[in-house]
């Protein structure tokens, strides 16, 4: 029987999406595009936003159109926080029980019924689903934590993953020899990644170490995302000394006034965060930085709104991923006075989306001249250890690294020629 998958949501989402995929394999399906017919559906959802939701809801309705005689397997954030929503589903599985999903499955075509297993949070430990590699792609993902204790008022994040939890130390090791056969670059992912190993008595930079002494043949090690909170001294002294992790960071901000951080439970102030900033580039030097921002939260004033651009332009980030806030059902934030029109938001929205474009460019004219390194994804086009996509001026072997030297930008988008040196 021929299956295909479909992530919704994040990094995270799609390591286990593939975990998944990889079970079903090994269980003797036949995993095909999206495109193609096929009997089971596997869709990961996201909740992180109502447009999220409205996404995952529509998908299952056209998995369902597409294929009405097939199996609808869903899973993911919306899965655990409002299983009521997707009754479409022939099967519904929540946080907990991810890793039974290929088993549900078999059951279902065996039994021919619906099977809903979304269970309580309150205990739940790290769920491994093992990856050897990521079809199509040439990095990979490697979940090494998961859940958040956080709970900022915006986010339903903490009830769908529940508390945070790491994987085993030495299973992230075996888990990455095996990704390392076939990828150059992994990517670690959590919904936390910067805490990871609170429950071994370990950190993240003591992981990391690890990795780049124990993994055979890994070039390239990103982190997918990681708190100002999260960036200690040990962690910063070992990015700045050691080339093989990747020069980007995904540093989230969500807004630059100090009335707004407050109120979303953020648990530092903008001084807070640009002063660290400021230590990192100051001992690492030059690397990109990116970040996350919400406009439109509640209380959000013009004169906060424009207080946030001026501290974005501040920080000099590389790029932003900017969402309108969307009240999500049972945060404080969707109960919260002063809640700003929704056409406000996305007006803001689109503002800093300019604004990212502004520092993208601004960020790769600055890279003009200098040396790189680029993980090719195709014959001519691959992403710089800044995470900057070049186009290069010749074909190279798809999923090697090439010394490259950026020459030009056009428009948005920039070039590179090989080069002996990088």
């Amino acid at each position: 029987m021929r299956f295909s998958v479909v992530n919704l949501g994040c990094k995270v989402n799609a390591y286990e999406c593939e975990g998944v995929a990889r079970q079903l394999e090994e269980a003797g399906f036949e995993r095909v595009d999206w495109e193609e017919p096929a009997e089971i559906t596997v869709i990961f959802t996201c909740a992180v936003t109502n447009t999220a939701a409205a996404k995952s809801r529509k998908m299952i309705h056209r998995a369902r159109r597409k294929h009405p005689e097939g199996i609808v397997a869903v899973a993911g954030c919306y899965a655990q926080i409002d299983p009521d929503a997707l009754e479409d589903a022939d099967i519904l599985v929540g946080s907990r029980h991810k890793p039974f999903l290929a088993e549900y499955i078999q059951t279902a075509i065996r039994k021919k019924e619906r099977i809903v297993d979304v269970t309580d949070l309150s205990d739940v430990r790290f769920e491994p689903l093992p990856v050897d590699h990521f079809s199509g792609r040439t990095r990979a993902f490697l979940k090494i934590q998961d859940g958040c204790n956080q709970f900022c008022s915006y986010c339903v994040i903490p009830y769908a993953r529940g508390k945070e939890r790491s994987m085993e130390p030495d299973m992230v090791i075996d888990e990455a020899n095996k990704i390392a056969m076939t990828h150059k670059e992994i990517v670690l992912a959590g919904i936390h990644t910067g805490r990871y190993g609170k429950e071994y008595g370990i950190t993240l930079a003591d992981l990391i170490k690890r990795l780049l002494e124990e993994v055979n043949g890994l070039k390239r090690l990103r982190i997918s995302s990681i708190e100002i909170t999260e960036l200690d001294d040990p962690f910063v002294e070992l990015f700045a000394k050691e080339k093989r992790i990747a020069r980007h960071l995904h540093i989230p901000l969500q807004s630059g006034s100090d009335v707004i951080l407050k109120r979303m439970g953020r648990p530092y102030s903008s001084a807070d965060y640009y002063n660290k900033l400021c230590e990192i580039r100051a001992k690492a030097g030059e690397f990109s930085v990116s970040t996350d921002l919400m406009t439109g939260f509640p209380g959000e004033t013009e004169a906060s709104f424009e207080e946030t651009l001026a501290f974005l332009k501040k920080c000099e980030f590389s790029f932003l991923h900017v969402f309108p806030f969307s009240a999500r059902n049972g945060t404080k934030a969707a109960m919260m006075d002063d809640q700003i029109d929704v056409s406000v938001r996305r007006k803001r929205a689109k503002t800093c989306i300019a604004l990212s474009e502004e520092l993208y460019d601004a960020y790769k004219d600055s890279m003009i001249g200098k040396p790189v390194e680029v993980l090719m994804e195709n014959e001519t086009q691959g992403h710089t250890s800044e995470y900057l996509e070049v186009t290069m001026d010749q074909p190279y072997e798809p999923s090697s690294i090439v010394p490259a030297i950026i020459t030009e930008r056009k428009g948005h988008a920039l070039y590179a020629e090989g080069s002996d040196e990088a």
